[in-house]
């Protein structure tokens, strides 16, 4: 504005300045420059300063449109934040998209997450095994205690001792073998690729949703409206960065970012609670203040 303003200014200050005197001056100075009443009548004529009667009307003129212009130079534009008429976006149907994906995107998160303590699981369950079975006594070359059990008992010289020992690892053994069916079932469920398919589709809808919701609120009321909402979503996007950066990582076998990347999702589900409680106020203004569509 400030720029406009010097602009107008100088237009204002100079216009009249450079008016041109009349014709009749003019002729006046070249043909009676020696007479002297010629003389101070061009004199009274020239007038760049337009402060004779005689040019008073042309002066107001050039007046009236230099004021003109530098208003219609000064007037502000159309400023209307809201922006220009985004039509279904400002309605309804385009307000309740962020809601409506966000309520999606809070249940999708949590069977990621689920999804990912299932690979987890998978993947330490082989270290479990392996640990029972250095508790285990030799068997003897038996495939099974229950084999070590019969080979024993049916032996000449039966050594009880080692009967006991069998006895009280037939338990151990049992919980071997749940286990090793839990990983089998797990390996064929594939919770590792959907992990992995479902937390990249996550990051990206909601992300893209979390920059649509401010961008409705504006398009539809002007300015934002900076609460807990607005900054738990901005926190739930840098969670969300926060934990794919780990990926690589994690991919390496580091468990420190394994850590780092459950404790940033944890939170992040947990910031969707709040995203629930904080939004459903916000959700029913909408409802109350917009139209279908």
């Amino acid at each position: 504005m400030i720029y406009r303003f010097i602009v107008a200014a100088a237009l204002a200050t100079s216009a009249n300045g450079f008016t041109m005197p009349s014709s009749s001056a003019s002729t006046s100075t070249r043909l009676t420059a020696l007479d002297t009443d010629a003389f101070e009548s061009s004199i009274e004529t020239f007038d760049p300063l337009n402060l004779s009667e005689e040019n008073s009307s042309t002066h107001n003129n050039n007046r009236a449109a230099v004021i003109a212009a530098a208003a219609a130079f000064m007037t502000p534009l159309s400023a209307n934040a809201a922006g220009p008429d985004w039509g279904i976006f400002e309605g309804r149907t385009g307000s309740l998209l962020h809601p409506v994906a966000m309520f999606t995107m809070a249940a999708f998160s949590v069977s990621t997450g689920l999804l990912g303590f299932q690979w987890r699981r998978q993947r330490t369950l082989g270290d479990e095994i392996s640990s029972l079975k250095k508790t285990l006594p030799d068997l003897a070359g038996a495939s099974s205690i229950a084999d070590a059990l019969q080979n024993a008992q049916s032996a000449e010289t039966v050594d009880s001792a080692y009967v006991a020992k069998l006895k009280a690892a037939m338990p151990i053994e049992s919980q071997i073998s749940e286990l090793q069916k839990e990983r089998k079932d797990l390996a064929s469920a594939g919770p590792r690729d959907k992990h992995f398919s479902q937390g990249a589709l996550l990051a990206f809808i909601g992300t893209a949703f979390a920059i649509e919701g401010p961008l409705n609120t504006y398009a539809r009321a002007g300015k934002l409206f900076p609460g807990p909402h607005l900054y738990a979503g901005a926190g739930l996007v840098v969670l969300w960065a926060l934990a794919a950066s780990m990926v690589p990582a994690m991919q390496k076998g580091n468990d420190a970012a394994r850590t780092v990347h459950i404790g940033a999702n944890l939170a992040g589900i947990g910031l969707f609670g709040w995203q629930v409680t904080s939004g459903i106020p916000i959700l029913l203004k909408v409802v109350e203040f917009t139209k279908w569509p």
